[in-house]
């Protein structure tokens, strides 16, 4: 059965994307599991960092994203297939990695997030748009050992349907007063689907990203952090800390092909940090 946990943090430009991207091509590159990525940000990020653009045009034009998934719920229709949808072995490492597969995001989302909300129940989750993707995924998921969910920076009905499939959540943050004031709001609206929805999701932890090393500001604030987290309370904080590089960002080019992990994401500090993470991310997950 697949472990599935989404990536979540209600505040932009904390490394979200980077990190869902980075820790599954870690997964499936050093650990050699079968990993699928979900791109549920209308912004399409992890999409055009795993796949170039031209290809994901191609597969927006036939139907083949999650714009597709969502339009259904709306016409009434059966169109989206999953099978169809996932792009097998993305990355422009040596031509793909062997396992890692990504279900790829549209920007027509944008489009069609509000008519979705009209027609979901947001009082009890029960039903309707808000699982629109565990069914559509029901038969693909047995198939893969990890799933992660680039969600986007906020709690609508999209990101809820990531949420309604998941064990797990994973909150990336850069240590500074903003990004950390949104971590207890995103526990809080966590407890209330949980307990309305009926389901059973755990914060597997919180990942300190974008650090810099010689901020005054982030050496306080992640050893605040530390020293407030109260174990059962709160969702760990990963030993592993992913610095700002731009190796990091560089990452995300999918257009030039690259022959390693270390190649791709920077053969110094990034390329440990990341293995690191994905070591970390298999112990808290049982493997």
């Amino acid at each position: 059965m697949a472990t599935i946990t989404s990536i979540i943090n209600l505040k932009g430009g904390v490394g979200k994307t980077t990190m869902t991207i980075a820790l599954a091509h870690y997964l499936a590159g050093e650990h050699g599991k079968r990993v699928l990525v979900i791109d549920l940000d209308p912004q399409t990020n992890a999409t055009i960092a795993l796949v170039t653009e031209r290809r994901w045009r191609e597969r927006d034009q036939a139907g083949q994203t999650l714009y597709q998934l969502f339009k259904d719920q709306l016409d009434g229709t059966r169109a989206f297939n999953a099978s169809e949808a996932i792009l097998p072995r993305v990355s422009n490492i040596t031509g793909g990695v062997p396992g890692l597969d990504l279900l790829p995001s549209s920007i027509r989302l944008h489009r069609i997030q509000d008519k979705i909300t009209k027609i979901a129940d947001i009082d009890t989750f029960r039903g309707g748009p808000v699982y629109a993707l565990r069914e559509a995924l029901r038969g693909v998921l047995p198939y893969y050992d990890h799933v992660l969910i680039d969600c986007p920076p906020n709690l609508g009905i999209i990101t809820l349907n990531g949420i309604a499939i998941s064990r797990y959540f994973l909150i990336p943050v850069v240590p500074d007063i903003l990004s950390t004031l949104g971590v207890p709001l995103v526990l809080d609206r966590m407890a209330d689907f949980a307990l309305r929805a009926q389901h059973e999701i755990y914060g597997l932890g919180i990942v300190v990203s974008r650090y810099r090393p010689t901020s005054r500001l982030h050496k306080e604030t992640v050893a605040n952090m530390r020293r407030d987290a109260i174990p059962g309370i709160h969702p760990p904080i990963f030993a592993t800390v992913i610095n700002e590089a731009l190796e990091v960002a560089e990452a995300a080019d999918v257009e030039e092909s690259v022959h390693s992990l270390r190649d791709k994401f920077g053969g110094g500090g990034p390329h440990k940090q990341f293995s690191g993470l994905a070591n970390e991310y298999m112990r808290y997950v049982g493997g």
